[in-house]
């Protein structure tokens, strides 16, 4: 674990928007893997989105990290960081505060209707001008659509328990391990019930619900990266595709080929 936090600290730094020049604004960036932005806070609210990649946010003290189609939202003045492990293109829709006002008063995941990225993806592709009446338009219904979306707690919990913590960063870097709950419990000179009970409490789930969220993160980002459904069953350990696609469903409510088309326009 110190050897991680480590190198965290090396990598590189970012510099975050320091002003806005509208109430409602938009930027897409692209930030390499292995940055970080620094702690910051802004007296605006930010909705951040990735088009591709995995969204790492640590929001006082709450670590929140999530895939498309999901996005994260900061209401004004509220401290952050950001960690980028591996390449990520994102936007950010900066809300002035005195926008805010229907938006949640907490940080934390919105749950975003398809609408929300077709219209970013359009606003991505389009390089409307700031001031142009359509983009401006635009902002403003994807600023209703932010209203009225759920807000949730982390998709994917963290924890700071260093043997727990252990073991979710080995089940990160090898989401197609099978090893059953005693199998990673021995891995950390644990018993089974110990692990099952730090989990929990941590987590606020069970490990097995914690790595099924973790295939659904991994097999989304697949997705979006255009690979096949075949390919992404045997990168999470999946015996078929059948399999594959039956948890996907049961977690997501939809088909993978689903959501392909609803997210991506494909």
């Amino acid at each position: 674990m110190k050897k991680t936090a480590q190198r965290i600290q090396d990598f590189q730094k970012i510099p975050a928007i320091n002003d806005i020049p509208a109430p409602l604004w938009l930027r897409v960036r692209d930030a390499p893997a292995e940055t970080i932005y620094p702690e910051h806070a802004h007296a605006w609210g930010e909705f951040i989105y990735a088009f591709d990649g995995v969204l790492e946010v640590n929001i006082e003290q709450i670590h929140y990290l999530t895939p498309p189609p999901y996005g994260i939202w900061l209401p004004p003045h509220m401290q952050h960081s950001g960690i980028n492990r591996n390449d990520v293109t994102y936007c950010t829709l900066y809300v002035h505060e005195s926008l805010c006002q229907q938006m949640p008063q907490r940080a934390g995941i919105l749950l975003t209707a398809p609408l929300v990225p077709s219209l970013l993806e359009h606003i991505r592709s389009h390089h409307l001008p700031d001031h142009d009446p359509e983009y401006l338009r635009l902002l403003q219904v994807l600023l209703d659509c932010l209203t009225h979306a759920e807000l949730v707690g982390s998709y994917l919990p963290t924890t700071q328990h260093p043997a727990l913590a252990q073991i979710l960063n080995h089940l990160h870097e090898h989401p197609a391990d099978d090893s059953t709950l005693e199998e990673l419990a021995k891995m950390i000179n644990m018993t089974e019930r110990t692990l099952a009970r730090y989990s929990q409490k941590e987590l606020g789930m069970s490990l097995h619900e914690w790595r099924q969220r973790l295939k659904v993160m991994k097999a989304m980002s697949m997705l979006n990266k255009g690979k096949t459904i075949e390919s992404i069953a045997l990168d999470l350990g999946y015996a078929s595709s059948s399999a594959f696609i039956y948890m996907f469903k049961r977690w997501m409510h939809f088909t993978p080929d689903q959501f392909r088309k609803l997210y991506q326009g494909s």
